[in-house]
């Protein structure tokens, strides 16, 4: 489950001179009630972000996280992907006979294996005596010859997966073809229980530990994979491994994410996925194939996440986490570092005014603890926004995953054609970048995933390999860009103070699909069409789902569980934002609501590791608190 940071129960901001550290207390500091007309108080608001810009919002301390992130992005990528490449099986294999091992392999089959369609069988051969054939000399099978299933094991024809994979290894073909497919979701089964007990962590003990803990986790059980030598040490293996699936990234992308500033939250979210994280996608092939050991390329994408030891020395603990635990003197000791490396100096009053601020939002936080995942369904409309966004997630976690899968079934080259459909991710998330916050999100989600799907149906209607595998191609390029709109959408959409609990239970739901998608690919088995036709269909009827959304784009975010109710009531389902932009900029609202909802909200909110930032409900709550006095005052007047 995603990290949702929270206060303890006990807070009321004040610095205790005694251990350096800023406790909570009943007493209220005088200032905060000095009238001046900024706060809700009457004292001046310094909320995280507004102090991002006196240190730096995008320094070289900044710039120093953010190259800090490659590792992390290339141990998530071989995590999520590595299963693929050590469970390979070549699409020519035979049974075994011990008694033609002296023979060649065109001998063989020929002698042993029957012909089925333009091939040799792959599970069964003649059932003869093959010691009375060779006696004979006869190297040529006789007509009409009972059969039976393979008995020895199976031969591999190892010229397009040029090395023995786990899978080839211990039989998983045949009757027992299954079983990757299994492994494959009993690694999101890890994966929901591994985002349980590391966002615990997270909240708990600091990003830091979670960060450890997960890549320690997936080095641990990545190793141990390379010596399994039955299907339910694999499984359980790749149960562990699932566990630091996400982990191992997305603390370190919360904690950048956490010291860069608005204005440039796009970029970073975007293009460390869009550069780090594809091409660490796009090596792993090639790393399996030059190995051409599944053994060594387990422990070759398992051993380089035991360098996460080191980063207590390299990443600083997240300042807006310790200012959730009312550690406030330690998060602006860290900020201090940042003003050094950075070259400059905030004013001592800039940091009293955000310790007071840091005191109000802990008393605000208090109420919000009231409130848990239930009250979504509380009310009849926030009920069906919330229904939709879990079923559409789900349906966009299939998908993607699908296609991740699915490469093995395209008939081409597995690693030229995995490479060539993880480089999408660049582009993909290059043009959402440019194109998210002019768009809007529901049009471009619903388009996203249409076209997804039009392609996929397409590519599984194709006959010609090459044109059915770039078809597919293009679907998983739409499907990256529907992908990364997905949890960012919900968390703009669902109120503050249910946010970080309503996005935790949809992306634990789109682990539950993700169970489902391997077993989509192997119905292949069946027939050839099905996977892409299945992850097609899904595709285009989720689109379709999305217009049934509020749209977020420049819209003050709600908060309370009403606004979650009222959020979007106005709209039409055929409301474009981009098509009404024009005559919108013809007469801007005032400077103060323009800059508020066109920087502050949308650039907070924008960052979309598949939604992970959002797992740190502080990103948002310093950029909505601002306005939170704004917005109970609206309400006092609607009731």
């Amino acid at each position: 489950m995603p990290p949702q940071e929270k206060f303890e129960t006990s807070v009321h901001l004040k610095n205790d001179q005694s251990n350096g550290a800023t406790n909570c207390q009943t007493s209220t500091n005088p200032r905060v009630t000095e009238a001046d007309g900024s706060g809700r108080d009457g004292a001046k608001e310094m909320d995280f972000d507004e102090l991002l810009p006196y240190v730096g919002e995008f320094g070289v301390y900044q710039k120093i996280l953010f190259l800090l992130m490659i590792p992390f992005a290339s141990f998530v990528a071989w995590v999520y992907f590595s299963q693929i490449f050590i469970t390979l099986i070549p699409d020519e294999y035979w049974c075994w006979v011990p008694e033609l091992e002296n023979l060649t392999v065109d001998e063989r089959r020929s002698l042993a294996i029957p012909v089925v369609g333009e091939g040799y069988s792959r599970c069964s051969m003649y059932d003869v005596n093959y010691t009375e054939i060779l006696l004979n000399g006869s190297h040529a099978s006789g007509p009409l010859r009972a059969t039976k299933a393979c008995q020895h094991g199976w031969e591999f024809n190892y010229s397009t997966v040029p090395y023995a994979t786990v899978a080839t290894e211990l039989g998983w073909v045949c009757q027992h073809d299954a079983l990757p497919t299994m492994a494959q979701s009993i690694f999101f089964i890890g994966a929901i229980f591994g985002g349980l007990i590391f966002g615990w962590i997270a909240d708990q003990y600091g990003r830091i530990p979670a960060l450890i803990g997960a890549n320690l986790m997936g080095f641990l059980a990545g190793v141990a994979t390379a010596f399994t030598d039955s299907f339910w040490q694999f499984a359980l293996c790749r149960f562990f491994v699932g566990f630091a699936f996400d982990n191992c990234f997305t603390m370190m992308y919360i904690l950048v994410l956490e010291y860069v500033g608005p204005k440039w939250r796009t970029f970073v979210a975007n293009m460390s996925i869009a550069m780090f994280f594809t091409f660490a996608a796009c090596v792993l092939p090639w790393i399996a194939y030059f190995l051409a050991d599944w053994r060594m390329t387990c422990i070759a994408t398992s051993v380089p996440l035991v360098l996460a030891v080191a980063t207590p020395w390299l990443v600083p603990e997240s300042a807006r986490w310790l200012v959730s635990q009312g550690q406030v003197d330690k998060a602006i000791e860290i900020l201090g570092k940042f003003e050094k490396i950075n070259g400059t100096k905030v004013p001592d009053d800039v940091y009293v005014q955000f310790r007071e601020t840091c005191a109000r939002i802990c008393k605000e936080e208090e109420a919000d603890k009231t409130y848990s995942v239930l009250d979504l369904f509380r009310s009849p409309r926030l009920r069906n926004i919330t229904i939709l966004f879990i079923i559409i997630w789900m349906a966009i976690s299939l998908v993607f995953d699908g296609h991740v899968r699915n490469v093995d079934n395209l008939g081409l080259n597995v690693f030229v054609t995995f490479t060539i459909a993880a480089a999408t991710e660049l582009p993909a998330d290059t043009f959402l970048t440019v194109v998210l916050d002019r768009w809007g999100r529901r049009w471009l989600a619903c388009g996203s995933l249409v076209i997804s799907g039009i392609f996929s149906i397409w590519a599984s209607a194709v006959s010609n390999n090459i044109y059915a595998a770039t078809l597919a191609i293009l679907g998983r390029f739409w499907i990256n860009i529907s992908y990364n709109i997905g949890l960012q959408y919900a968390a703009e959409v669902l109120p503050t103070v249910v946010r970080a609990q309503g996005v935790a239970l949809i992306h634990i739901m789109g682990y539950v699909a993700s169970i489902l998608s391997p077993f989509v690919v192997y119905l292949d088995v069946v027939s050839s069409v099905l996977p892409l036709l299945v992850l097609g269909i899904l595709g285009i009827m989720s689109g379709l789902l999305t217009l049934f959304l509020p749209e977020t784009l420049d819209k003050d975010l709600p908060q309370t569980l009403q606004d979650g109710e009222d959020f979007g009531k106005n709209q039409k389902m055929w409301d474009a934002p981009c098509i009404g932009r024009k005559r919108d900029e013809e007469t801007p609202p005032p400077a103060m609501f323009r800059s508020f909802s066109s920087c502050s909200v949308r650039n907070t909110m924008r960052a979309s590791l598949r939604g992970e930032p959002l797992k740190s409900s502080m990103i948002r709550r310093s950029s909505v608190k601002a306005k939170k006095g704004e917005n109970t005052d609206t309400q006092v007047e609607r009731l």
